[in-house]
């Protein structure tokens, strides 16, 4: 997909969530731009309550030891045939970004931390969808696993929230129905 101009409206309604990358890298530097547009989302405060750990381009192998180290069991075990097609879930994507946000222990705050993160990979996706760049938000198990926190120096009092893959794709999935205003609207007062 080719780098397109569309409306804020159209990026939002044609977004998808990509789960076939076909392999190709994202540039570190294209990866940098859309994360500096992105902490752009409105956030309590401002507080800006979160950072990535980002895998791109010569990151990418070691990364993908870790992953496959932590999210296919057995994988010793496995032919090298067996093992590179289970592996294709993690090595056609293009780059990485895993989203730490600080736990505080003030509920209210907590939450807010946590809208305010999940806006800012809203606007990673879309950003990155206007140039033609893939994603999907994941939250695999493995993301607390003290060895993966351990791997991205997650400090105590910090989560990560989010596995997002980014990549350039060949096919872009149909878009599911999605409720209209008039099935989840209740008027103050009805």
């Amino acid at each position: 997909m080719s780098e397109q101009i569309m409306s804020i409206r159209d990026a939002i309604r044609e977004r998808r969530s990509i789960k076939q990358f076909n392999g190709q890298p994202v540039a570190r530097q294209e990866f940098m731009a859309i994360i500096d547009d992105a902490v752009w989302a409105p956030n309590h405060g401002n507080r800006e309550p979160w950072r990535l750990v980002v895998a791109c381009e010569e990151q990418l192998p070691a990364l993908h030891e870790l992953l496959r180290d932590l999210a296919i069991p057995k994988w010793q075990e496995l032919s090298s045939e067996a093992l590179a097609k289970q592996m294709e879930k993690f090595t056609l994507a293009g780059a990485y970004a895993f989203v730490i946000v600080p736990e505080d222990v003030r509920q209210k705050e907590r939450l807010e931390d946590y809208a305010a993160a999940s806006i800012f990979i809203q606007n990673i996706q879309l950003l990155a969808w206007e140039k033609g760049i893939g994603s999907c938000w994941k939250t695999p198990a493995f993301l607390d696993n003290p060895k993966f926190r351990e791997a991205l120096k997650v400090q105590a009092g910090e989560r990560v929230i989010a596995m997002l893959q980014l990549g350039h794709f060949d096919e872009t999935p149909k878009g599911k129905e999605r409720k209209t205003a008039a099935q989840i609207v209740t008027g103050f007062g009805e």
